[in-house]
């Protein structure tokens, strides 16, 4: 147990540390996403630090899992984690949106000689990330491969028609290598998602299309770590995490505000969020 206790401290410290780094790429950008990407920092460090086997010295890697971000306009906690990890540069982050990056607005793996590696697909057009890990979920158990592949969805998304052709397809293939996770902030853009168009009974849908699915605060690192590995003993069907989370957290003026969808702070908005971050208990 301690040691599991010690395992959870040390990613909400890296929690902690990928906040300020979203602040500062978006900052240094002058454009961006902080909401959504504030919003998913427990999930993608739970994924990344503690859960999915990947190799950042080979990134092509044939035996690693897949992390697809469907939610694709929240690269700056993505980028951040790629650093992190050894991926890229961490100097590189603040090239993000700048004319002749590497690091586009949304994920683009780029051409060979300019290969983002970490990068799996392109992503961006909403809906649509679900379906690319379907065939990569099909494609590693056709090659017999025991690779395991977690798509990141935003709430938001899951009003996308495509979404809920891609649910009906996995169960099914009974694709139990397949793992979707959703960033349930409950805001979209510029309102609330309850407003513009409801989603509930949103896990009773997810079940009614064969979905295993685990409910989870997503800004409770030992509770994503948990759900993790307990969707490793489903069998015969995918699982679906919904984690709640609140957009922008953090930061208490983002916080649960649709204005900060796709805000960048200004230098003095930024300052003030990363002594908010710093001064939080992990």
């Amino acid at each position: 147990m301690p040691q599991v206790a010690a395992d959870i401290q040390r990613l909400k410290k890296i929690a902690q540390e990928l906040r300020v780094d979203v602040i500062r790429i978006l900052t240094e950008a002058g454009s961006g996403h902080p909401g959504g990407s504030l919003s998913a920092v427990e999930i993608i460090t739970a994924l990344f630090f503690h859960k999915m086997r990947h190799r950042p010295d080979d990134p092509f890697w044939s035996d690693r899992d897949r992390f697809i971000l469907s939610k694709g306009h929240c690269t700056a906690i993505y980028y951040a984690t790629l650093a992190k990890a050894g991926y890229i540069p961490q100097e590189e982050l603040f090239t993000f949106r700048k004319l002749g990056s590497r690091l586009q607005g949304h994920p683009y793996p780029g051409p060979p000689d300019r290969r983002v590696p970490g990068i799996e697909a392109a992503t961006g057009s909403l809906g649509q990330g679900l379906s690319i890990a379907i065939g990569m979920a099909l494609a590693g158990r056709l090659a017999r491969k025991a690779h395991r592949v977690y798509p990141l969805l935003g709430d938001g998304e899951c009003q996308a028609g495509q979404v809920w052709e891609a649910a009906m397809l996995a169960p099914k293939y009974r694709l139990d290598n397949l793992c979707a996770i959703v960033d349930q902030n409950r805001i979209q853009n510029d309102d609330f998602v309850e407003r513009t168009l409801s989603l509930e009974p949103f896990r009773a849908k997810w079940e009614a299309f064969g979905w295993h699915v685990i409910q989870v605060n997503g800004h409770e690192i030992s509770e994503v770590v948990q759900a993790l590995e307990d969707v490793e003993g489903v069998k015969g069907k995918p699982s679906v995490i919904i984690a709640g989370t609140v957009k922008g957290k953090g930061v208490s003026f983002m916080e649960n505000n649709p204005e900060w969808h796709g805000k960048a702070p200004t230098r003095e908005e930024a300052e003030r969020a990363v002594q908010e971050i710093l001064a939080a208990p992990l």
